[in-house]
């Protein structure tokens, strides 16, 4: 990729060689490579800048964001605490340091942070909208229907690029996710440059890549092995990763090594590094199984690495980037309805986009007196991730526990005080909160023990379960939803769909309740409907990878034909 001197790497490079002495200059030097990805040459800049203005705040904040971007989440607290100290009218700074907070294990702090940032720069919407994704993540709804107001109004007047991973929890139309969406990739598409056009490609199996930062114990890793055992042993593609993600040292991570052609590891790298390390591969068609997701790389996307770009699995909406073609689905989790607000071609395969692991181990059950339960009554579980429990959601959890006497709701315990918040919710509402049971986060073989004793799991809207749904169901776990009209909203509805349990997909809150309360107060018809998600886990299609990998292979290879023909013409 040929660089110009219009290009701001370039230009900031050319400043410091004009003066070398000049802090500022480093500190503009450092922004642009922490833009292009570089954290390591971002973090020497910033140290120059360092050297010739000792305690410059906007040195120290750069210095704490390469160290951010390094992993080295406690250096990078204690550089963008010390910037904040100096500096504290400065917004951007207090974002920065809720960035860091987040990963340095102090969410609180973090909260802090957001909502200073947003009481110096109140009517900018990506500060609102980082104060509101984060009020969610720790259950804290203090004037979430007025940061929410302001995001999507934000949104539709074409203000600000809001990260639309984030966006996605509000209740928001599938319209509104795509202007969402569009106004983040033009954001990144106005500062990067696409590689020259890929050449032809080399007689062969067809090059397939995937891009992500879940190759390990990671939600993405955990889907996916099994899945990529299947299609490795298949002779028509190569399949390639591309891991974003440095060795975590897991069994997960050793089985895709194994069952890929070849895994790249560009943990740290560059956008470019990365982009032409895949062009390199002869990648024909990339998977981004990031997106918009945290610690996704889009940059690397909208270089144009592979001629055929695809949208798939971690990130549950369009992208709204001109450089992905094709967005992999299927017609419960993504309707013809839907198609309209999504810039991609869909492409559908016959059954669930989402592919699970098959060789997931299920151990005993421990007894309710170890997960902390009490011995008798009805026990819900709802383990989604604490951002997904609105106040809505959790009214209607609420309301469920209300009808049916006894019954307990298990929750995944969230960050910070989001338990206790919770419990005051409850208390609030008229419900006892020794009625609610937090599990604290396991390796995933306990998780999946642990939901053999749930009874039913009782989804959120509008951001549904996904992973979770999967485990649920593994695990024999029945899983009630009712489905939206986003992606993100459909996911464990299409889980059932093609499991065969439909009837669990429901059309309202008002049926969902009365199914749910139903279902807890009759023991029996629980213990039916258990066996009957038993049954049909091994016979239905939903858990057979082999079968996912031939209809993958199948979709692959109309993607490349229908390119092929498009460059032809």
């Amino acid at each position: 990729m040929s660089a110009t001197p219009e290009d701001p790497l370039v230009r900031a490079r050319l400043g410091v060689q004009r003066q070398p002495g000049d802090a500022m200059a480093w500190i503009v030097l450092s922004d642009a490579e922490l833009e292009a990805g570089d954290a390591r040459r971002g973090g020497g800049a910033a140290q120059r800048a360092l050297q010739l203005a000792p305690g410059h705040p906007e040195a120290l904040a750069r210095l704490g964001r390469a160290l951010w971007m390094l992993g080295r989440h406690a250096d990078a607290a204690d550089n963008l605490r010390a910037a904040a100290r100096r500096a504290p009218q400065h917004a951007g700074i207090a974002v920065w340091l809720g960035h860091v907070l987040e990963d340095a294990r102090d969410p609180e702090g973090a909260n802090d942070a957001y909502a200073k940032a947003h009481a110096l720069a109140p009517d900018h919407p990506l500060i609102a909208a980082h104060l509101l994704a984060w009020r969610r993540r720790l259950c804290d709804w203090r004037d979430l229907d007025r940061l929410s107001r302001q995001v999507r109004d934000a949104v539709r007047a074409g203000h600000g690029a809001i990260e639309p991973f984030a966006f996605l929890s509000e209740d928001a139309g599938a319209d509104e996710q795509l202007v969402c969406a569009r106004l983040r990739a033009r954001a990144i598409a106005a500062r990067v440059r696409p590689l020259p056009p890929a050449p032809p490609p080399v007689p062969g199996p067809l090059r397939v890549g995937f891009l992500s930062n879940g190759f390990g114990a990671h939600p993405t890793g955990l889907l996916t092995a099994a899945f990529f055992e299947a299609l490795g042993a298949r002779r028509e593609v190569e399949p390639h990763l591309f891991a974003l993600d440095a060795d975590d040292g897991s069994a997960i991570r050793e089985r895709l090594r194994q069952a890929a052609h070849r895994l790249h590891d560009v943990s740290g790298q560059a956008h470019g590094a990365i982009a032409r390390c895949i062009r390199a591969a002869g990648i024909e068609v990339l998977f981004d199984l990031r997106g918009w997701g945290g610690g996704g790389r889009p940059e690397v996307l909208a270089m144009r690495p592979a001629p055929v770009q695809v949208n798939w699995l971690a990130y549950p909406g369009t992208s709204g980037a001109p450089w992905i073609d094709y967005v992999l689905a299927d017609r419960t989790v993504l309707p013809e309805t839907l198609a309209p607000h999504f810039s991609e071609a869909v492409a559908w395969l016959p059954r669930c986009f989402q592919p699970s692991d098959i060789r997931r181990e299920i151990p005993m059950p421990p007894s309710r007196a170890e997960c902390g339960l009490p011995a008798e009554g009805t026990v819900f579980c709802c383990f989604n991730n604490s951002y997904k429990l609105n106040p809505a959601s959790f009214a209607r959890l609420l309301a469920v526990l209300r009808d049916v006497p006894g019954s307990v709701l298990w929750l995944l315990s969230g960050p910070g005080r989001a338990d206790d918040r919770l419990r005051e919710a409850a208390t609030g509402a008229g419900i006892d909160a020794r009625r609610l049971v937090f599990m604290a986060k396991q390796p995933q073989a306990a998780y999946l023990a642990r939901l053999q004793v749930a009874d039913l799991f009782l989804d959120c809207n509008p951001y549904n379960a996904h992973t979770t749904a999967s485990d649920a169901l593994w695990a024999g776990c029945p899983v009630l939803t009712r489905p939206g009209d986003t992606f993100a909203a459909r996911v464990a509805a299409s889980l059932n769909h093609h499991l065969g349990m439909a009837p669990l997909n429901v059309g309202d809150d008002a049926a969902f309740l009365a199914l749910a309360s139903t279902l807890g107060n009759d023991t029996a018809r629980l213990t039916a409907l258990r066996r009957e998600v038993e049954t049909r886990r091994n016979r239905s299609g939903l858990f057979d990878m082999d079968g996912f990998a031939q209809d993958f292979v199948r979709l692959v290879e109309a993607m490349v034909a229908r390119s092929s023909l498009q460059s032809k013409a």
